[in-house]
């Protein structure tokens, strides 16, 4: 999996939802179904926290002002809806770069949090970013996979 240079602070291209105080950072290229996750995230109780661009301060993410509470539903438009102002981030999902079914443990560059490597439309995606967040919150217990030794990392 190739993954960017390390990023401190800045704007990056993806979307971001946030669970019980817990931050997943999507990312991908243009048209990967970014925002389409982070809708059915939404759907799922997550909340929303920035959609396009996040702004990173470390592991935190907020919205860049002017989109602040904005999320794209294609095919619908640009809506308004509430959303979280900021979150540290505990999970990246990287979209457009397959789906190992066994991953090697990885950490984000960005924030340090546990990274996947995840297909949108993909059924149970949902369900396995929801195990995977709880894994990285302690609700859940890495045995093996991409968060698999979590605190030695």
């Amino acid at each position: 999996m190739s993954v960017p240079p390390s990023l401190s602070e800045g704007s990056v291209h993806a979307s971001c939802v946030a669970w019980n105080g817990a931050g997943v950072l999507i990312s991908g290229p243009s048209g990967s179904g970014k925002s389409e996750l982070a809708l059915r995230l939404m759907d799922a109780g997550f909340d929303l926290v920035a959609d396009d661009r996040v702004l990173l301060d470390g592991a935190v993410a907020s919205a860049p002002a002017r989109l602040a509470g904005l999320i794209e539903v294609r095919g619908v438009g640009i809506l308004r809806t509430p959303f979280v102002t900021k979150v540290p981030v505990s999970l990246r999902v990287c979209l457009g770069q397959g789906q190992p079914r066994l991953p090697e443990a990885c950490r984000d560059p960005w924030t340090g949090a546990v990274m996947l490597s995840l297909e949108p439309g993909f059924p149970g995606t949902v369900a396995r970013i929801r195990a995977a967040l709880k894994a990285c919150c302690g609700s859940y217990e890495w045995v093996a996979g991409a968060g698999e030794n979590v605190e030695e990392m």
